[in-house]
């Protein structure tokens, strides 16, 4: 078996591999040699099948799982040969072979590149946090307060005001037919609350019990249902009663109604639940921080390949998210070219972040261990309620989606253990600053699957 290097490019290496005919044959031999002892045909005793008769009977597959094992172990030795870092499969196209010919073919291989050396200690960012006042505590608990507002019938019927409660039956039309959702019993609706398509509750004001009213509106363009968007709809509606609010109280029989055992367990627990939501967003950002210095400050040629596979993965639910929202690429501004060079340079910060934290995971022997692999699993179990034993079996029988959830696991520890090391300095911000989303941070992060699918192999 001759291996012979042909193009080294960048991150790309060629291989012209050719084994000869001699080889191949003797290969086919000896299989057939083996099979002999083994198959049974009529007329002839165990062992005692002519050769050429085995040729005749079972040659072409036999040459096939030749010439396959034989691609694989030339494959292997140009890698090993060159001591190579494959980031993928690679590419096998076989040039030359016939029966009795040598067999000739090509290998491609696309290499890991070399991370360089990272001074984690170097690093340096801050970390937005807040902290938690008594005024936000409260107004919390007072949402949860007006969320289990009671109702109850005015003392004396009166018209339907802002604020006020209106159960009513609807049956909805567009151009005259009916259509999937647009009719339903019992709908109660507070006036003023947003909860309706806009316009609706407007057009209940002033309504009695008993009373039936037409209600004309608009579906507005970012509706949920593409179906509906900018459509024109009318509603017949029936109304059914009309509830003014009761005042809302905060006492300990609020905080009982909750879970807490009185007002001032309630308090406790909103704070914690406050501070935890402001500490995981502290981390996001400073997490956030963290990948946007190190794309900016590791730039190195990743491989096509791998930047291949992410790209198709995004775009694959920018179009899903697109027909969706029956968006257009003339309603985003930017022609289908453009977009897909802004989401091409995404999935390659994606492929270089993803090998700079394997890099840094592989070099302080950070993993996921098994246990943290099992309380994935089982959180994934719980969405499907009623379907947890079906969910876990699927992750066990499926390495591909077992390891989708390893990939984020492993980047939190890198990115925590990277945290640590570095110098970070908390920066005191508003709590509207903290949980706001920036539109330079809508950059996804990581994603790193095709990295850390390969650093996990």
């Amino acid at each position: 078996m001759q291996v012979t290097q042909v193009a080294a490019e960048g991150l790309v290496r060629q291989f012209r591999i050719v084994v000869p005919a001699e080889e191949i044959e003797s290969r086919v031999a000896s299989r057939l040699e083996d099979l002999k002892a083994r198959v049974r045909m009529p007329g002839f005793r165990p062992g005692k099948v002519p050769l050429p008769l085995l040729r005749k009977q079972y040659g072409k597959g036999v040459l096939g799982e030749v010439v396959e094992q034989a691609v694989d172990e030339g494959t292997k030795k140009a890698i090993g040969e060159h001591e190579l870092k494959p980031a993928l499969r690679p590419e096998i196209e076989i040039t030359s072979f016939d029966e009795g010919k040598d067999l000739e073919f090509a290998v491609r291989v696309e290499l890991l590149p070399e991370v360089p050396p990272i001074d984690l200690k170097a690093i340096e960012l801050t970390r937005p946090v807040a902290a938690v006042d008594d005024a936000m505590v409260a107004e919390t608990i007072e949402r949860i307060a007006r969320a289990r507002q009671k109702f109850r019938a005015p003392a004396e019927p009166r018209p339907a005001t802002k604020g006020d409660k209106v159960t009513i039956d609807f049956e909805g039309r567009i151009d005259g037919q009916p259509f999937e959702g647009g009719s339903g019993r019992d709908l109660s609706v507070v006036l003023g609350a947003g909860g309706t398509i806009p316009g609706f509750e407007d057009q209940l004001e002033g309504v009695v019990p008993g009373e039936r009213r037409t209600i004309r509106v608009t579906f507005p363009e970012n509706y949920g249902d593409a179906k509906l968007r900018g459509k024109e709809a009318t509603f017949e509606i029936v109304v059914k009663a009309v509830e003014e609010p009761l005042p809302i109280t905060i006492d300990d029989a609020l905080a009982k109604e909750v879970g807490a055992e009185d007002l001032a367990d309630l308090q406790k627990e909103v704070r914690e639940r406050i501070e935890a939501d402001f500490k995981t967003a502290s981390r996001l950002k400073a997490k956030r921080r963290l990948l946007d210095r190190l794309a900016a400050d590791y730039v190195f040629a990743v491989p096509k390949g791998m930047v291949d596979i992410e790209f198709d993965a995004i775009w694959r639910e920018v179009e899903r998210e697109m027909k969706e929202r029956g968006l257009t690429f003339e309603a985003e501004g930017k022609s289908e070219e453009e977009l897909k060079a802004e989401y091409r340079a995404i999935a390659e910060r994606r492929v270089r972040l993803g090998l700079i934290l394997s890099e840094i995971g592989t070099r302080h022997e950070i993993k996921v261990e098994g246990h943290e692999l099992q309380q994935a699993v089982i959180a994934q179990a719980q969405r499907y309620p009623g379907r947890e034993r079906e969910v876990i079996d699927f992750y066990r029988s499926n390495a591909g989606a077992l390891e989708a959830l390893r990939a984020p696991i492993f980047e939190d520890k890198v990115v925590d253990f990277v945290l640590q090391l570095a110098k970070v300095t908390d920066q005191p911000v508003t709590p509207a600053e903290l949980m706001r989303e920036e539109d330079e941070e809508e950059t996804p992060a990581s994603g790193a699957s095709a990295a850390e699918a390969k650093a996990a192999s």
